[in-house]
This record gives structure tokens, sequence and C-alpha cells, in this order.
């Protein structure tokens, strides 16, 4: 028989949106159920030292604080469960999901906090350095490297955005672009080649990440000369590789308004496009990218859901395995 868990609020996704969503919409009374995805927790759960978010003096580890945001997010009420979404049906509510394993999810409101994975190189050394030199955010990571060389690989405006963002804490920070121009917006290029603290060098490919101790990390990158194919080793502290994101919005094309592959909301809401449905994190934020930002965006998510639902009249489905809110309840305010 297949298994059928109804909730008000389903969240998809268990990194610091989904968990920031379930925490206030647990506390509204509508006993979400958070679907964690692949990788529970998010992206922070493979991000080694946080220094910058607010409430903490010293350097916390991500997958620490993960573990407590679900930690309170469980504690107040949010139901977690391991599965990863297959199907998704928005056409109608309430809305019909189905987990890899069968499960079938109803729920009233539907809460997209998928995230995006930066796009990488796949070149050798890289994940092995991952954290330890190599990395994809510069906002995030760009503090220690303070009075270090730096090099940023990319071409368009992620690429040149971040090299800018890291003169701010090194005076050696050079841009490496495997072609002969840049894709970037001409007046993020205007203000890369002003900048004394900024070095170009064209035609280059990354070969491989070179590592030195595990105390050291990174200590290089081979480079392949792409006109004459001579490889040269670029001495480096860090490497900040910045190719762009890629949001996971697979199974929502088609279903959902989406801008350059994100969920596009409604500005200064969580809103999508589907009534009822509502993105928080990096899988609406092609800008920010923060844990902090995320968490934000998932509060605004799970307020606007609870107001949804507060104007609403939602049928249950007579097959359907009500959960701990049944139809008919009241939904508590915050």
């Amino acid at each position: 028989m297949t298994a059928v868990h109804s909730t008000r609020m389903l969240i998809l996704g268990s990194g610091p949106a989904g968990l920031s969503a379930a925490i206030y919409g647990a506390r509204a009374g509508m006993a979400p159920i958070v679907v964690q995805g692949l990788q529970p927790g998010g992206q922070l759960t493979i991000t080694t030292d946080v220094e910058n978010y607010p409430g903490f003096r010293d350097v916390i580890q991500g997958p620490w604080l993960m573990e407590e945001m679900q930690a309170q997010a469980e504690h107040v009420g949010a139901q977690m469960i391991w599965d990863t979404i297959v199907e998704v049906d928005l056409s109608e509510r309430p809305f019909r999901l189905k987990g890899d394993g069968g499960t079938l999810y109803v729920a009233d409101t539907l809460v997209i906090a998928t995230g995006a994975q930066a796009r990488w190189l796949g070149a050798p050394g890289e994940a092995e350095l991952g954290g330890k030199g190599v990395s994809a955010c510069a906002t995030c990571d760009g503090f220690f490297y303070r009075g270090k060389k730096v090099a940023v690989i990319g071409g368009g405006n992620t690429a040149v955005e971040e090299a800018l963002y890291l003169t701010n804490h090194s005076h050696d920070v050079t841009l490496i672009h495997r072609r002969d121009s840049l894709r970037a917006e001409k007046i993020l290029q205007e203000r890369l080649f002003k900048h004394h603290g900024i070095n170009v060098l064209w035609n280059k490919e990354v070969v491989r990440f070179v590592g030195g101790s595990d105390a050291e990390g990174l200590i290089g990158i081979d480079l392949k000369d792409t006109k004459t194919g001579e490889v040269s080793r670029f001495d480096v502290d860090g490497g900040f590789v910045a190719i762009g994101h890629h949001p996971s919005t697979e199974l929502f094309a088609g279903q959902i308004e989406l801008d350059e592959g994100y969920i596009k909301v409604k500005p200064g809401t969580a809103l999508t496009n589907v009534p009822g449905v509502f993105a928080c994190g990096d899988v609406m934020d092609k800008v920010y990218r923060q844990a902090i930002t995320a968490a934000g965006t998932g509060c605004m998510a799970a307020l606007d859901a609870e107001r949804f639902l507060q104007a609403q009249d939602f049928p249950v489905p007579e097959d359907a395995e009500l959960g701990p809110i049944a139809a008919g309840e009241s939904i508590a305010a915050e």
C-alpha cells in the first residue's frame, strides 16, 4: 500500500531556507513536513568554517549549524523525512508530489527550498582541495585570504564580481579566463580593467589544482595555454571557481515561472505565479546566495504560506492520510 503524507505545508529542501520555513511554519501551527532531499542540510554541510552567520563570535562549523537548525525545527513540531521528490503536480490544489520510493505527499501549500549548486570545472584536485584553498564563493570565503594571493576562474558576471569583491581582502587578485575576451557586462568589465589590484590571464585553461601538505592546502594551479598548449604553474593561495550556479528547478520546469532557471517570485515576497507555491533561498536568489539571506526568505515563505492558508479553504482528499492537523482545524498565528 502506498504511503501517504498529508500536510498544510510541505517544504522541499533542508538548508537554511527550508529549515527556517519549517521553524516559522511549525510555530504557526501548520506542522510542516520537510522532505530533506539528496543533501540534507544543504551546502553548509560541506562548508567547514563559518564566520559570518550572526550571533556567533567564534568560527562555527557548517554541519553543526545545520544540525542545530534541524533540531530547533523538530523541537517546535516540524517533521523531517529523508526522501527525494521525483514527480510534482502543481496543476491543482492540494498539490501532489511523489518520492523516489513511491510515497505520496499531499500538500495545501508548497515551499520550494531546493537550492542551487555551484558549477565546478571538474579538474583534478578541485574536489580534494574544496575548503582547503578552492572555493566557489568569494563572499563566503574571501575573508580567509586577507593579504594573500588569489585567483578567480571564469569570464562572466559572476567571475568579475568575485574578482572585484576579493580586492577588499587581497591586493593580488588574478582573473583566469580560457578565452581572449570576457562575457561579463561592459560596465563590470570597465570596473575590472580600471582596478589596479586585478590582473587578467587570457587564454588559460585550468588543468589541475595543486595542493601542498595538509596544512598548506592549495599552493598552485596548473594552466594550459589554449593557443600554444603550453602548461605552466601559477602559484596561488586561493582559487575561486566562478562559472555560475545551477538552481535545482528541473522538477518544476513548465509548471512554474522561471527566470534564467531560478524560480521567479513577486518582489518583496516568496510568492510564485502558482497560488499556494512559495520559493525561498538560493533556488530563487541569483544575487546574494548567502545562508543568512536564505534563512530570511525561508521566514518570508512560511509567513506568506500562513497568510495564504488563512484566506483559503482547502478540501482534503478522502483517500489522504491526514497529518497532525486535520482538515478544518484553525491555524494559530505566531
